[in-house]
């Protein structure tokens, strides 16, 4: 544990946001520099919400020095340096727009956007804030898993020989209950689409992340199982309970999203993202194969990596369970002794430090938005392709 340098220069931060993501988030602005050393000191200077008694709790609870209402007034404070995105997808085009315009580093969660028309507009303008020295980067968290950092080192390093296939799901059980109450998150004009951006995009990034390849083309199914929900009830995170014998809305997104894909490098994949797989709670598994070796993680055991090492003779050949907890794996060095485990909260912390670091080097933080929109376009063929039941459309 590293002891925090007051007279390092500070990054005051406002967050856009304060539910699940918001809190996560709050947890790493918190965190990362008393672990980590930074060449910035963040302070957390303002949390933005709509609900003002709501948001002064939450500010009072998560750490930060004050709370508001009003998310354009924030952007333009003298005393604000980066604005950190946690709000529904519709709004991230506007407020990271005006954060840019107004010399602000941004941190945008996930997807970048709710269409690529508006995820190309916002690479732009981030592309053109380099010039200025201002950042900008998408919040892909489970890059910063050790886990999944190991895996791309090992690829990199051509442990696996030629990548042949790849197989991702995201695997979730939330919205099993038919009675699961309507929330933004089924309402496509406010999160763009259902599993297959709310979880669909992390297995996207993390696949192309770690192969180093690009997915060309798709072929995508999507399916909504239950097509209304109940407006009224008590929500609780993912999740909830609703009032089964009142009135409904509808649901404007996909309940299930599997596709097949190409990758640029001459690998296959395939992909599935649901929030109706019973038991399931937050069941990240990615399998890669290669011509020498395989790769395989599910983020329920986030903390080990299973690699098979076919160049081994046959008669010692088996996935060796790695358990990612040793100094020299990613990130791991700065946390507990060896054998000590991390958490779902580690990658956000991660994701501030990356950050961080990059901004006080001058340099370009990944993912950027360019990096997001290729994920975009991803979602978009997907989308494209299941809509008119073709069997292959380009990304």
């Amino acid at each position: 544990m590293t002891t925090p340098t007051t007279s390092l220069a500070p990054l005051r931060v406002a967050m856009i946001g304060s539910a699940f993501m918001g809190a996560a988030h709050s947890h790493a602005w918190r965190s990362a520099h008393r672990f980590f050393d930074l060449p910035r000191l963040p302070v957390m200077q303002v949390v933005v919400g709509r609900n003002e008694a709501r948001t002064q709790q939450a500010a009072d609870q998560l750490g930060w020095a004050e709370a508001s209402t009003d998310w354009r007034a924030v952007v333009e404070r003298e005393d604000v340096d980066l604005v950190d995105i946690c709000t529904p997808g519709d709004t991230h085009h506007d407020i990271a727009l005006a954060a840019l315009a107004a010399g602000k580093h941004v941190l945008c969660e996930k997807p970048l956007a709710n269409s690529v028309a508006e995820a190309e507009e916002m690479t732009a303008a981030a592309d053109a804030a380099v010039a200025r020295g201002v950042y900008a980067m998408c919040g892909f968290t489970y890059r910063r898993v050790p886990a999944l950092s190991l895996a791309r080192e090992l690829v990199a390093e051509g442990r696996l020989g030629t990548i042949r296939q790849v197989r991702a799901q995201y695997l979730q059980d939330w919205l099993a209950d038919a009675d699961v109450p309507l929330t933004w998150r089924m309402d496509k004009s406010l999160a763009g689409s259902g599993a297959l951006g709310d979880t669909g995009a992390h297995v996207i990034d993390a696949t192309q992340w770690i192969t180093g390849q690009s997915i060309t083309g798709v072929s995508g199914l999507l399916e909504t199982f239950v097509t209304s929900r109940p407006v009224a009830g008590q929500a609780s995170g993912l999740g909830g309970v609703g009032d089964a014998t009142g009135e409904r809305g509808p649901v404007t997104v996909d309940d299930a999203a599997l596709f097949t894909a190409r990758f640029d490098g001459g690998a296959i994949g395939s992909f599935e993202a649901t929030r109706f797989a019973l038991g399931r709670k937050n069941a990240i598994r990615i399998e890669i194969n290669g011509t020498d070796g395989s790769l395989a993680f599910d983020f329920e055991d986030m903390n080990v990596l299973n690699f098979y090492d076919g160049t081994q003779p046959s008669r010692l050949q088996g996935f060796t369970r790695i358990y990612v907890t040793e100094p020299d794996h990613p990130y791991v060095g700065a946390w507990w002794p060896p054998g000590h485990g991390l958490g779902y909260e580690h990658g956000f912390t991660h994701q501030v430090v990356d950050l961080v670091r990059a901004i006080g080097a001058g340099e370009q933080p990944q993912p950027g938005f360019a990096d997001a929109l290729a994920v975009q376009r991803v979602l978009d063929a997907v989308e494209r392709s299941a809509a008119d039941r073709s069997t292959w459309t380009g990304v």
